[in-house]
């Protein structure tokens, strides 16, 4: 059983009523002093500074042994998000690449650590983690402010906004559209949106997050040759794990498999065990854009097969989680699989 729920309190203290950061002063400048705030006195001895490309990038992983390094000192220069996460909470998957568009959209104005909650007992307690996922801010070697759950783009975007429009220069208007973008989507106007996210690229023509924002969105409605320019124009240093997975889509999209999807669920109905013709039904479903249809009949494949159908089918599930646009089918698609793999 986990430590921890994504819908059940564990009992404690209020987040963050350890060392009570509210009610501390701000941190001085320097990076020496973000030792001296509650978290920083977590570790045995002295922390390794920052090493490799982790430093340099705006989403990383943390660790209890280079938590104050890449989150305390670190944020004394610029802002920190800190997503408190586990691999068995849903929520914390479907926020997880949420949190990371947000971030790669604001170009290094705030950076992105995420801690694995059952890999870091003593940062959770410090903490105060009652519940999952929870998303930190740190700023000046401190935490700022919190929310817990799994939020819209619209809201996250609003978090950052009233703190980032109190830095140098504020809120820029790169930011304000896509902001405006997000609320438009939460709206219900995914016309006024779109046009927003290109009033994005009229101001800043490379910007990545929103060449695929824009690519994703005519890819859902099979405008493929519209969406391919737009992922090209993203330079290959901003491209992250997003722009492969768009890239395949397009690429599934193109090539239509071979058979008959009656004639697969026609097999399928006289005998559950045809297998292949699962794998034929799943392609071609994923050809149309059915993802979740698709998962379910590998699903089917994984439960009822225990050799190389098995085997063959977690890995082309794992491919198309990858691909996958919709957080909802993958979060599912995942779960039951590692339910049925146990």
């Amino acid at each position: 059983m986990p430590a921890m729920s994504a819908s059940n309190d564990r009992p404690g203290a209020n987040p963050f009523a350890a060392y009570n950061p509210y009610g501390q002063e701000p941190a001085a400048a320097g990076k020496g002093n973000a030792a001296a705030t509650g978290l920083g006195a977590i570790a045995a001895g002295p922390m390794p500074p920052p090493a490799g490309p982790a430093a340099a990038e705006l989403v990383f992983d943390v660790t209890e042994a280079d938590f104050e390094a890449l989150v305390l000192e670190r944020s004394l220069d610029v802002p920190v998000l800190l997503d408190c996460w586990a691999p068995w909470c849903g929520p914390c998957r479907s926020l997880g690449p949420v949190l990371e568009r947000v971030v790669q959209s604001l170009g290094g104005r705030v950076l992105l650590a995420k801690i694995n909650t059952d890999e870091a007992p003593t940062i959770s307690a410090a903490l105060g983690i009652r519940s999952i996922p929870l998303v930190v801010l740190f700023a000046g070697g401190r935490p700022v402010d919190k929310f817990v759950g799994a939020l819209p783009e619209g809201q996250i975007r609003q978090f950052l906004d009233k703190h980032l429009g109190k830095l140098p220069g504020g809120a820029s208007p790169v930011d304000e559209l896509r902001l405006a973008a997000a609320q438009a989507d939460e709206a219900g106007q995914p016309d006024e949106a779109e046009a927003l996210l290109q009033e994005v690229l009229a101001v800043e023509p490379r910007h990545a997050a929103t060449l695929m924002d824009l690519a994703e969105r005519h890819i859902a409605r099979a405008e493929l040759d519209a969406a391919q320019p737009l992922l090209d124009a993203v330079a290959a240093e901003a491209r992250g794990d997003r722009h492969p997975a768009l890239s395949k889509r397009i690429e599934l999209a193109r090539n239509r498999p071979a058979g008959n999807a009656a004639e697969f669920r026609a097999r399928i109905a006289a005998n559950p065990k045809d297998f292949e013709a699962r794998f034929g039904l799943a392609a071609l479903q994923v050809y149309e854009g059915d993802f979740s249809a698709a998962f379910d009949q590998l699903l089917e494949v994984v439960l009822r097969d225990k050799g190389e159908h098995r085997e063959r089918a977690r890995t082309q599930l794992v491919e198309w989680f990858g691909a996958c646009g919709d957080a909802e089918a993958v979060n599912r698609g995942r779960r039951y699989l590692g339910m049925y793999l146990n």
